[in-house]
């Protein structure tokens, strides 16, 4: 259908040369416009009449209508790409024109389009010789290239609103309340195309399609996308996908699924063997919600793990840990059902579950010791670290344990949280480290500039950074880089202001209203009640998420810690089910594990069967991933009976016990220990490397672990036991589990062709720490 958009119904021509006419000496007024670009408006509006009259002529589908900047010019702009953040929507802007990111402040564009440069970009004496015009459809020299043509919707539009006058958007102009997207979601098949339905609903009641003038990004193009034109194709593979829609500042989503299997007979068959699988597990709440989704996309979750690597996968998850060939062997032997549940909560009593999950949160909350001075930063990363420990290992409230951290004051030691105040001294710290560790959510956009895919605004972002506006601090040097130890206080003033208005920004949670606080009220304290509140839509939510990827190896929502409209869970309604189980149990960490470590999706293997070859979203096989370094270090001191000696530190010290990223240890930096410079996890980096091969390879640490006299690569050789026996305690060692018969026969022949048994053993041990199955839990 085509647009037209006439000036307002009831106007009268004489009244709307007037009004151009009043348009055009303003712009004399200001200086904006050449003058005589000007007259010749003027001139030609009383000579040839009415514009509307040949608008109307071209379009009169839509009369009565005038064009408004705000909801029609804008969204051109943004669809076209103009307004961009490779484009003219950059912080510069781009050949000396410059338009707010994604059209978020229309009344600035206005301004820049219309007034900048002497008004010379339109041309209302002759629309189709404005300059936007010109370039967009390549009849001068554009930079973006030709992105229209003169026969298009979009160059009609943007013609009429220049001879329209080019109206500014007014204060009484509708605005967008919402945008609807149909359908909202759809099982797909695959290789197939339907059309969505985008409609915007403005703030005088009326309605528009809007699906030709939206914009669409999908976050699976290898499952399903969209055109420019709202119309979604599925490709040849099977999952799930979301299609953001977005119209002005408004986005909608809409939810897409493409079943493993389609055709009706196999369908039934798998719907048959879902039911008998959700019979024989007695579902948990977890496995409930797994198995509706796996019903939907058609997909059969692989078999249970075996016992062995299970203990192996739950020992490293929960405690960071590899298991004793005696721990193994107790595990393999127990008969009892509920055998699984049991090892769970014992391996959560363990010393070595807080240790392991300490430097998690250590990562997370930006316990850095680097840029210190040995002796000057241990205390504090240390006792923060032990202040970590200490509450995972009482099972402290998680609310509780953010409370205490965002509410902090003191020094170091009289409280240790108040070290998380060392790393986060700025504006920018306060918010984002918030945002991103305890709410999910990515906001750093919003510093500059209204956030591109979500709803956060410049006022927003600096509404939270007031919530930490009177932090104050004393003592150390407060004023330099990377200070030393201080004391935190709650100053009686302090204020932040919006960076564009200057206006002073009032404390304020991410989409709520300004905090309303007495006099001597912590801000903080608001801010972590508002948090607490079982109805806050990111704190459990985010939380869940992100025990869910340590342990699934994907969040529901992937990556963790951005959580938006436009990057929806997998799973919502089990995500939700999770978070409202987690804050009504009193935000309970190790309720939260168990639940977690005892569903079925836990206990599934690694290894795809047709069902599910080639998932890697709805967790019907469990997806392995490389031990992390401290894991791996700490697994080959354990493994070959030699500790790895840190500086400082006393013997016999892990690598999950060490205070901060400061300790020297080139192999964790090499397996990627994070510089916990941000609150992302995804700084610690878990993919596998050339130098990581190297290492491997030539590593002088394991080197001198085989080699070591007292290690048990010598008193494997040393002991008087058949070359099967050999093999058999360093597979079980080592991986956990005894060799196959084709992996002790490969071993029993290489132990027996070494004239050297030492040797031997050393190779072999060696060769087995270089396996996947070793350097991956799986």
């Amino acid at each position: 259908m085509k647009r037209a958009f006439l000036p307002a119904a009831g106007n009268s021509d004489e009244a709307y040369r007037i009004d151009t006419i009043r348009i055009a000496l303003r712009m004399v007024s200001a200086h904006r416009l050449k003058f005589m670009k000007i007259v010749a408006t003027i001139v030609a509006i009383f000579m040839h009449g009415s514009i509307s009259q040949n608008v109307h002529a071209e379009n009169g589908e839509r009369g009565g209508e005038s064009i408004r900047f705000g909801t029609d010019i804008v969204p051109i702009l943004t669809r076209l790409g103009c307004n961009g953040g490779g484009c003219h929507g950059k912080a510069s802007g781009q050949n000396g024109f410059m338009l707010s990111l994604l059209g978020f402040e229309p009344e600035f564009d206005y301004q820049t389009l219309v007034h900048e440069d002497r008004g010379r970009r339109i041309f209302p004496a002759d629309p189709d010789r404005s300059l936007i015009l010109l370039k967009a459809t390549g009849r001068v020299p554009h930079g973006g290239g030709r992105l229209i043509d003169s026969s298009s919707d979009d160059y009609r539009v943007l013609r009429n609103w220049i001879a329209q006058g080019a109206l500014p958007p007014a204060a009484d102009d509708p605005r967008i309340e919402r945008i609807e997207i149909a359908p909202a979601e759809a099982i797909l098949e695959r290789n197939r195309e339907f059309a969505l339905k985008v409609t915007a609903f403005f703030s005088d009641g009326s309605s528009r399609d809007v699906t030709e003038q939206a914009v669409y990004q999908t976050n699976e193009p290898a499952v399903g996308s969209a055109d420019s034109e709202g119309k979604v194709k599925t490709a040849n593979r099977p999952g799930l996908f979301a299609v953001m829609a977005r119209f002005g500042d408004k986005v909608a989503t809409f939810r897409g699924a493409v079943p493993f299997v389609t055709d009706p007979q196999r369908k039934a068959r798998v719907d048959s063997e879902l039911a008998r699988l959700e019979k024989d597990a007695q579902a948990s709440l977890v496995d409930r919600f797994l198995f509706r989704q796996w019903r939907r996309l058609a997909v059969i979750p692989s078999p249970p793990a075996d016992d062995a690597a299970f203990l192996r996968r739950a020992s490293i998850d929960i405690c960071g840990t590899l298991p004793t060939p005696e721990e193994t062997a107790t595990f393999l032997a127990d008969d009892r059902p509920d055998k699984r549940a049991a090892l769970v909560d014992r391996l959560l009593e363990r010393p070595e579950y807080a240790e392991y999950f300490a430097v998690k949160w250590a990562d997370i909350l930006r316990n850095r010791g680097s840029g210190y001075s040995t002796s000057r930063q241990r205390p504090g990363t240390t006792l923060f670290a032990g202040w970590i420990r200490d509450s995972l290992a009482e099972n402290k409230p998680y609310d509780r344990f953010v409370t205490e951290i965002l509410t902090a004051t003191g020094s170091q030691t009289e409280n240790p949280p108040t070290v998380w105040y060392r790393s986060v001294r700025k504006s920018s710290d306060y918010v984002e480290s918030v945002a991103q560790a305890f709410l999910g959510v990515r906001i750093q956009c919003a510093q500059c500039h209204h956030h591109p895919s979500e709803s956060w605004s410049q006022s927003d972002y600096y509404g939270l950074a007031a919530v930490f506006g009177r932090i104050g601090r004393k003592g150390g040097f407060a004023d330099a880089e990377v200070p030393t130890d201080e004391t935190i206080f709650l100053a009686d003033s302090g204020q932040v202001r919006h960076p564009r208005t200057g206006e002073i920004e009032p404390p304020r949670a991410l989409g709520s209203g300004p905090f309303r606080l007495s006099a001597g009220d912590d801000p903080r304290g608001r801010l972590a009640e508002w948090m607490s509140d079982p109805t806050n839509p990111f704190f459990a939510r985010t939380m869940v998420n992100r025990m869910w990827a340590h342990f699934l190896g994907r969040g529901l929502i992937h990556p963790v810690d951005d959580a938006r409209s436009t990057n929806p869970p997998t799973d919502p309604e089990l995500l939700d089910a999770l978070a409202n189980d987690f804050a009504t149990h009193g935000y309970d960490v190790k309720r939260l594990v168990r639940m977690i470590t005892t569903s079925m999706a836990y206990g599934v293997s690694s290894e795809p069967v047709d069902g599910n070859r080639g998932d890697t979203q709805t967790f019907a096989r469990f997806y392995p991933r490389r031990l992390s370094a401290e894991v791996l270090l700490d697994g080959l001191s354990q493994v070959l009976g030699v500790p790895t000696p840190f500086p400082g530190l006393p013997p016999g010290t892990r690598a999950i016990q060490l205070p901060d990223e400061n300790v020297a240890a080139p192999f964790l930096d090499i397996f990627g220990r994070p510089a916990r410079q941000t609150a992302c996890e995804c700084e610690r980096v878990d993919a596998p490397s050339l130098n990581q091969a190297l290492e491997l390879i030539n590593s002088s640490e394991i080197q001198r672990k085989l080699s070591a006299p007292e290690g048990f690569a010598a008193r494997l050789a040393a002991e008087s036991k058949s070359s099967k026996e050999t093999a058999a305690l360093a597979f079980v060692r080592v991986l956990g589990r005894p060799p196959s018969p084709d992996e002790s026969k490969a071993a029993v022949a290489f132990l027996e062709s070494e004239p050297d048994r030492v040797e031997a053993s050393r190779s072999l041990l060696w060769s087995l720490l270089a396996t996947a199955e070793f350097l991956f839990n799986h």
